[in-house]
């Protein structure tokens, strides 16, 4: 194969050691991934000059939104990279200018240095991605601002695994505030998550189908199909939206369509409905319903429209209303042939019954937690995780984030008493809901959270998972299981070090995992 780019940032890189021809697995052809590499390289460029200036809000959202651009399965719009490119040299100039930097020098250069550098920078993509949604609904934190400036500077610096190691930990630690401030954008907006069951059934009529994770864009959209005739319906990392008081109150915010985002090429095929791409994850569009998919913020692709800035959804509207939906209600299922799915079990909502939750311990009608989450994908291998949930004896709860809950969150694992056993906390951005329902617990029992009766086996893609990862190591947290394979970009040496200090493990077979975790 000709080495025409290189990227191994996600789950499923080729051959499990790195996308290096004309396209990636993903579908991001070599020119537009040499355009991301480029557009890193300028961010480093401005964060040098940013180092003795003083950045505002446009040169952040230049750095949080160009982050953004480069997570797997966001933009593959050239045109949209260069013109970003063009915002960054800008911003540079107007701090004064800055060396941009080659990312080459990290591909190529000592494999122990390019697993750390990925780690930070990767790890810096999926925060951004948690700075941007909070940013759309006006909140910011400048010490997770000022920390994309260090973090990018050093990645252009020579440093040897000493100097990084830290720098590694720093980005979960950051991290965290940044979920903390994501957490309260979302809440002080639309009001604390409460469980609630969504329908899988698309009603007769135009409708549309909106995904990502963008409550806002939902927001936006819900007011202008008001009184419309159109209903609206949420898919993939959008599901947890049906949770949040001010979003349900909207009648037209139906149910739920499809289930987990490298689904839809089969899903979306010939569908008689618009769909809105609000951020990732979007998969190069067949042609049986290119024509009907829109995207907005920083997700792009080549010949779909475009929704700008001022978030006119009227090309929405209307091509939802020429295609005039289904003909009668037409019922879907899960995965497993499940018609609903409930969500909602934000740590509010956990911790409120957190009574009932220690005293099921004390009592022994709950030995174990399971925290279950992460990415999904289409590499074989990730039904390990249905089939381990399956398996959960009945005296276990299943905690989940993010959309590998698709895999699952349509099986009805029954009760333990009041409580469900499967208990959906909300997309990737809610993994802040599972740690801090861990420390909760951690300090009702007096103990570590490496002392709690819970397991962590979770699933990653791409760079979202990566941050979450990394603050889980900040919190000390030990032997979280990670599938469905270990990332190609971590080396044998940084894998030796977090296997040693950190009993980071690969996933297994349900069977065997599940007697080891439940010893």
């Amino acid at each position: 194969m000709t080495k025409e780019m290189f990227c191994f940032q996600c789950e499923q890189t080729a051959g499990q050691v790195g996308c290096q021809g004309k396209a990636g697995v993903c579908g991001k052809k070599s020119a537009t991934a040499g355009m991301q590499d480029k557009l890193t390289g300028a961010m480093i460029g401005l964060a040098r000059a940013a180092k003795n200036a003083q950045p505002g809000a446009s040169t952040h959202k230049a750095v949080i939104e160009g982050l953004f651009m480069t997570v797997t399965n966001v933009s593959f719009d050239d045109e949209a990279l260069s013109r970003h490119i063009g915002v960054i040299e800008g911003e540079k100039q107007a701090l004064g200018g800055g060396a941009d930097y080659d990312l080459n020098l990290i591909w190529e250069g000592d494999e122990d240095v390019r697993s750390l550098k990925s780690l930070i920078l990767f790890g810096l993509r999926g925060m951004a991605a948690y700075a941007e949604h909070a940013l759309v609904l006006g909140y910011t934190d400048e010490a997770v601002n000022a920390f994309f400036y260090e973090a990018l500077r050093a990645i252009g610096e020579d440093w040897g695994m000493a100097e990084l190691l830290p720098l590694v930990l720093k980005v979960g630690e950051v991290n965290l505030k940044c979920m903390a401030l994501l957490d309260r954008a979302n809440t002080e907006t639309y009001g604390a998550p409460t469980p609630t069951a969504v329908p899988l059934t698309v009603e007769k009529g135009p409708f549309i189908v909106i995904s990502g994770h963008d409550l806002l864009d939902l927001k936006l959209l819900l007011e202008q199909t008001k009184d419309k005739g159109i209903n609206i319906y949420t898919h993939g990392e959008m599901l947890p939206a049906h949770a949040y008081p001010q979003l349900k109150a909207y009648p037209h915010l139906k149910g739920n369509f499809g289930t987990a985002w490298q689904n839809q090429q089969k899903e979306f095929a010939n569908i008689p409905g618009a769909v809105l791409f609000t951020t990732n994850c979007l998969m190069p569009p067949k042609e049986s319903y290119a024509d009907r998919v829109f995207t907005t913020g920083v997700v792009a692709f080549p010949g779909l429209i475009h929704i700008g800035e001022a978030r006119d959804f009227t090309p929405v509207i209307e091509k939802a209303l020429a295609l005039s939906g289904y003909a009668e209600d037409t019922a879907f299922t899960g995965i497993n042939g499940g018609k609903e799915v409930t969500t909602g079990f934000g740590h509010d909502a956990v911790l409120g019954v957190a009574d009932q939750v220690i005293a099921a311990v004390k009592a022994g009608a709950i030995r174990h937690f399971f925290l279950v989450g992460g990415c999904d994908g289409a590499k074989p291998g990730r039904n390990y995780y249905t089939r381990f949930v399956e398996q959960t004896p009945g005296d276990t709860m299943v905690l989940t984030v993010a959309c590998g809950k698709y895999r699952f969150n349509d099986l009805d694992l029954g009760m333990i008493g009041d409580l469900p056993r499967l208990l959906d906390m909300g997309q990737c951005n809610d993994a802040y809901s599972a740690i801090q329902v861990a420390l909760a617990l951690a300090k009702a029992f007096d103990c570590s959270v490496n002392e709690l009766p819970l397991s962590m086996v979770l699933s990653w893609y791409e760079q979202k998972a990566v941050c979450i990862l990394l603050t889980l190591l900040y919190l000390g947290v030990k032997n979280i299981r990670l599938g469905p394979t270990l990332p190609a970009f971590v080396s044998p040496n940084v894998l030796a070090f977090l296997v040693e200090n950190y009993g980071i493990a690969s996933i297994t077979t349900p069977e065997k995992d599940l007697a080891e975790l439940l010893k």
